[in-house]
């Protein structure tokens, strides 16, 4: 297929990627006909899967406005994907102009589009970076070079936490961040969950083996399971929900009752 002149030359447009995916299911313009092709797949099994990217988005929107309004203006958003529609950046800016934001993702493809999305801004850059690797994340020159981490930073973890495996133990990732990060730190969790509300359970089943064979493994999790995440953190009300439970906003464009959804959210301080 032909190239876009908007895709970065060392990006492989006949392999599907997870962040390209994800901005098609958001209504966002970076993604190639391979990534339309899985995701086309995937609404098969899933029709529900855009709104609950949408919904995961406003979760993101709300969480953002949430540590802004504590004064938190220093995000550091891991997995971020391709931060094309409703990014952090932009949420976190209209908030409070001088906001820093460091984005981070393993996959080389969301890293290159991003790149070339941000320009030359001094105040938002990006990494390639593994989340289970959280002390060379916060060692990196792009962290130091944007962020004071003197000063409380938001983590950003949406929809991420689920690829990262038992055996990786996330637990002990999420707690060196919080040993790493000042007081009044926040962290910001959405979690993709085994069971559903407002849609089928066979729907994210067949959805989720079809997605394994095609792009990544996943390790969904209980409500319980995500809570323990948050070991040492202090959740603020309402705890860990339904995402579009979050302290939801009557702007949102469905309500909340009304959307279908597989996943947890949550959002903690450090003390």
């Amino acid at each position: 297929m032909e190239r876009p002149a908007w895709a970065p030359p060392d990006v492989d447009i006949d392999q599907p990627s997870i962040s390209r995916i994800w901005d098609w299911f958001l209504d966002g313009s970076h993604n190639f006909a391979v990534d339309r092709e899985v995701a086309k797949q995937m609404l098969k099994l899933m029709p529900e899967g855009p709104r609950m990217a949408q919904a995961s988005r406003a979760f993101l929107r709300r969480a953002v406005r949430m540590c802004a309004d504590a004064g938190v203006t220093q995000f550091l958003d891991i997995g971020s994907g391709i931060p094309t529609v409703g990014n952090v950046h932009e949420i976190a800016r209209a908030a409070d102009p001088q906001s820093r934001v460091v984005y981070v993702d393993t996959d080389p493809v969301a890293v290159s589009h991003t790149r070339q999305m941000l320009g030359g801004d001094p105040t938002t850059t990006v990494l390639r970076g593994d989340l289970r690797e959280p002390q060379a994340i916060l060692d990196s020159p792009e962290v130091r070079g944007t962020l004071d981490l003197d000063r409380p930073v938001a983590v950003m973890l949406i929809m991420i936490l689920h690829f990262i495996h038992d055996e990786d133990d996330p637990a002990a990732v999420l707690a060196r961040f919080r040993e790493a990060l000042p007081s009044g730190s926040m962290l910001v969790v959405a979690h993709g969950s085994q069971h559903t509300e407002n849609m089928p359970d066979e729907h994210l089943h067949g959805a989720r083996k079809m997605y394994e064979k095609s792009v990544a493994q996943v390790r969904l999790r209980t409500r319980p399971e995500v809570q323990a995440l948050f070991g040492g953190w202090r959740l603020v009300p309402p705890g860990v929900v339904w995402i579009p439970d979050w302290r939801p906003d009557p702007a949102d464009a469905v309500p909340a009752f009304d959307i279908p959804n597989a996943g947890y959210a949550g959002v903690a301080v450090k003390v």
